[in-house]
């Protein structure tokens, strides 16, 4: 914790994307530092370290990536020299001025064979580019600064950017019947409620690997009814097999993460029912 009256100096890398837009609003009482990508982009170390070096942060919380998962696919040089690569620059810049570091991962770090709820020291074995990317960069990264923190987070959605709540309401307007992948299982993570599960464990000097998401799991086809059925809508979901839709990554079949690491350091989120409620209702209020 800072000296300032016990504020804390925190710098968020990535400000502009989904988590980072709940990550400023959610963050409250401390000095936030958010530059932008273009003020910073994290492939050129230099630019970086200098920024870092003026900021002086107890704590870094890198958010920003290259997020589009079948783009990784067609750009791997991109993926690697920004999820890899610009989060190691990250790291080194952070060691050189004693911050702490928090990083965002995936369950794309996983292979989804599993069955039962993936814990913290399950074996990486990504089956992306996007997710060999987030796996590689956590290597680097234990091995750069030991006492750093991984926040492996999965399914994210919110009202500060693309997301699939928002896209299956844009779709249903348009059409009576959607199809919707009923083969793979997650965890929805609201981003609001992730920002706030990061500010706690910056505040509790976290470290090591941490899955974070919202309460439960559930299936796209089951994730795609509740939200018709909560924003009151009556479009039917048919399922389909992820196999039908063929998408350049593939994504794991299962995915659900454990919640006993956050637990441990006395942090919980809610049920992703209740996040998605929430969502409806900020979506709604930022549209009248």
């Amino acid at each position: 914790m800072g000296v300032d009256g016990n504020r804390m100096k925190a710098m968020v890398l990535g400000g502009s994307g989904l988590l980072g837009k709940s990550l400023v609003n959610q963050w409250e009482h401390d000095r936030l530092y958010c530059p932008s990508s273009r003020e910073v982009d994290i492939r050129n170390a230099g630019t970086l370290q200098a920024a870092v070096g003026r900021v002086r942060p107890e704590w870094i919380i890198l958010s920003a990536a290259y997020t589009d998962v079948d783009g990784c696919e067609t750009h791997p040089e991109l993926a690697f020299s920004v999820n890899r690569d610009g989060a190691l620059n990250v790291a080194q810049a952070a060691k050189r001025v004693g911050a702490r570091l928090l990083f965002l991962s995936s369950d794309y770090v996983f292979n989804g064979k599993k069955d039962s709820p993936y814990e913290t020291e399950d074996v990486r074995d990504p089956q992306s580019v996007y997710g060999r990317s987030k796996a590689e960069a956590e290597i680097r990264l234990l091995d750069c600064l030991p006492g750093c923190c991984i926040v492996r987070t999965s399914w994210l959605f919110g009202t500060g950017g693309k997301c699939f709540p928002n896209t299956i309401l844009r779709v249903a307007a348009d059409r009576p019947v959607l199809d919707v992948v009923t083969d793979q299982r997650g965890c929805p993570t609201y981003a609001p409620d992730l920002a706030r599960a990061i500010v706690s464990l910056c505040r509790r000097d976290a470290s090591g690997i941490v899955h974070a998401t919202n309460a439960g799991e559930c299936s796209w086809f089951e994730f795609a009814q509740e939200i018709l059925k909560r924003a009151g809508l009556n479009n039917e979901v048919r399922p389909i097999t992820a196999r039908q839709i063929a998408r350049p990554a593939p994504r794991p079949a299962y995915s659900v993460l454990s919640p006993r690491s956050l637990a441990r350091w006395q942090v919980t989120m809610p049920a992703w029912q209740d996040a998605l409620d929430r969502y409806l209702l900020e979506r709604q209020s930022l549209a009248s």
